[in-house]
């Protein structure tokens, strides 16, 4: 069965982390994807992650997690030969993606509006910290960045006054999945009117201000700005209490919920019919529901509390987490098969949602540094010597 973005041509030209896992998530989807880079000056990513031995020769596992099913190119763009290489690479694509401060592109001869006219089919995406337009575009930025001036870290944490970033650069990931979403948004649109390509500006800054729009529409509301507050929520159904080993989360949300979980509780009495009992109770409820849970297991609450349909679940480190029959039965973690590569039995986040006819699937290891530089040249209409040449200036490797 066809993939998604099969015959999809994508040319990633990104680095680190947003972008790379915005064309990953095509990859795996079935699209060709073409990672460009820097022979001298390859993606940052392939020196980093838990393996010094890996970061040694460039296949650290912050690049693999997001490299399957590539293949890679090595140009150099502040070359002649390689600005050249790159707009003939451009002409045959679907998509582009760039992920360099704005303006770097233009720079170079390869923005969008000349490279619109060079394929007028092209979807040109490009992901910057604060976005193409406004005072602030210039800027370069990480996901931790972008936590701090976003309002993120300071409405993060136990209101102790200290502000606490994700643990996980939870802005970069949603960067890449937004601009994956408006990928493929466009090239829907491309097929609905009559093969346009268009541009396409993606902004962490603006990520992150989607990542919390309930908290900024009450702001925008009332003036209040949202405090840290840690684990603890409006509702004292809600949060994280300390059972007799481990802590929980325990999420009887709504009414309905509240009702069961007092009555499996026993403590019909601390039952509430609206909300505004509840915010208002918040300090007794919290002081039972605490001197409940510290009774028993976690585990024992787990089981106790999901079958009577009251959300609850034991704060679970990595490796429980990854040994759970939950995991293997979704399939968003696979191995790679790949006996030829030197990271075959490689196990790596694929993709978020199934598809019934066309899943996602990993099937092509992360590559080295410009492994198919040769192939996708001559591909292009470059001959041996001419592949010699651009090597002797090092505009390929």
């Amino acid at each position: 069965m066809p993939k998604a973005f099969d015959k999809i041509r994508v040319i990633d030209t990104t680095h680190v982390l947003a972008g790379p896992f915005a064309s990953y998530q095509l990859a795996v989807l079935g699209a060709e994807v073409i990672k460009v880079e820097s022979p001298d000056d390859p993606d940052q990513a392939r020196l980093q992650g838990s393996d010094r031995a890996l970061n040694d020769i460039g296949m650290g596992t912050a690049f693999m997690s997001q490299a399957s099913n590539k293949k890679t190119l090595a140009l150099d763009l502040k070359t002649e030969a390689g600005k050249e290489a790159m707009k003939r690479l451009i002409s045959t694509a679907d998509v582009f993606v760039e992920n360099y401060r704005p303006g770097a592109f233009e720079a170079l001869g390869l923005g969008y509006e000349e490279m619109s006219k060079l394929n007028p089919k092209l979807i040109y995406c490009s992901i910057s910290a604060f976005g193409s337009t406004g005072p602030r575009r210039e800027l370069t930025a990480y996901d931790n960045i972008i936590q701090g001036f976003s309002g993120m870290m300071a409405m993060t944490g136990h209101g102790d006054g200290r502000p606490l970033k994700s643990g996980a650069p939870v802005v970069d990931y949603a960067t890449g999945t937004t601009a994956a979403f408006a990928i493929s948004t466009a090239l829907f649109q491309r097929e609905r009117e009559g093969g346009k390509g268009q541009f396409i500006d993606v902004s962490m800054l603006d990520v992150a201000m989607v990542l919390y729009s309930s908290h900024i529409t009450s702001y925008m509301w009332n003036g209040k700005h949202p405090e840290a507050k840690g684990n603890v929520y409006p509702f004292a159904t809600i949060g994280c209490y300390e059972a007799s080993d481990v802590p929980m989360m325990i999420a009887a949300s709504n009414l309905a919920q509240q009702k069961a979980l007092w009555t499996a509780l026993e403590r019909e009495d601390m039952i509430k019919t609206n909300n505004n009992q509840r915010l208002d109770g918040h300090a007794e409820e919290a002081a039972v529901l605490a001197s409940i849970i510290k009774t028993q297991t976690a585990d024992y609450w787990e089981a106790f509390l999901n079958e009577r349909r009251i959300p609850a679940a034991r704060i679970r480190r990595m490796e429980e987490v990854m040994a759970d029959p939950q995991i293997a039965a979704r399939n968003a973690i696979q191995t790679l098969n790949d006996p030829d590569s030197q990271v075959n039995g490689l196990k790596v986040p694929v993709s978020a949602f199934n598809l019934s006819s066309s899943p996602a699937q990993v099937n092509k290891a992360p590559q080295p540094v410009g492994a198919q530089s040769a192939e996708l040249l001559k591909e292009l209409g470059y001959s041996e010597q001419d592949i010699a040449k651009m090597r002797e200036q090092g505009a390929t490797n």
